[in-house]
């Protein structure tokens, strides 16, 4: 894994708000990946790199034990779009970079790659011609667009990341520092967790 510098100017955000109803309820980020929970993993590799990490879910009880400020939306039921409201109403920072909790990969190198675009408001990926909006820096600018379109409606994350002038990066740019996508791989489904051969949790850790 190539060495990646800190990055004191943004937060972490562990994206965590869904309900896991595909996986019977569990919590996702209660998985385990290398006998690790996906959370502790991720947040563990948020404080190396960034300069404050939190955990964005709306059930703070399987992620108080990790470490991290546990943050709900402050706009309900608006999935992905209101956990990013909430990581940056609740940031200190002028960046936050979203993952999902369920994510199992994600790693220094790619990641500090990307933090190196940031030449506009949002910078995310374009993976096998899909956006990848929880693998992504957001700037706390953005943060009056997002309210404007959460109050008018159910936006996608690709409408928000357009209103706000995102830099997409394309998929054969991604390739050169993470060839396979790893980093995009996540745990919806009993399906997903035995193909990635994720462990069943036993706490958290």
């Amino acid at each position: 894994m190539p060495h990646a510098p800190p990055l004191p100017d943004c937060t972490g955000a562990l994206v965590a708000g869904g309900q896991a109803t595909r996986l019977g309820g569990t919590a996702k980020g209660l998985l385990r990946v290398g006998g690790e929970p996906i959370a502790g993993r991720s947040l563990r590799l948020f404080r190396a790199l960034f300069g404050a990490s939190l955990v964005v879910a709306n059930d703070p009880s399987p992620y108080r034990d990790f470490g991290a400020p546990v943050v709900g939306d402050l706009v309900p039921g608006k999935g992905a779009p209101g956990g990013l409201h909430a990581a940056l109403s609740a940031a200190r920072t002028r960046w936050v970079f979203t993952a999902g909790c369920d994510m199992p990969f994600l790693s220094a190198g790619p990641i500090a790659w990307l933090a190196a675009r940031r030449d506009a408001p949002v910078v995310a990926v374009i993976w096998r011609g899909r956006l990848e909006p929880l693998h992504a820096f957001w700037s706390v600018d953005c943060l009056a667009a997002v309210e404007r379109l959460l109050a008018a409606g159910d936006p996608s994350m690709w409408k928000i990341a357009t209103a706000c002038g995102a830099h997409f990066v394309p998929e054969e740019e991604w390739r050169t520092v993470d060839p396979a996508g790893r980093s995009f791989e996540n745990a919806n489904t009993p399906a997903d967790v035995a193909r990635l051969g994720l462990g069943e949790e036993r706490g958290a850790g």
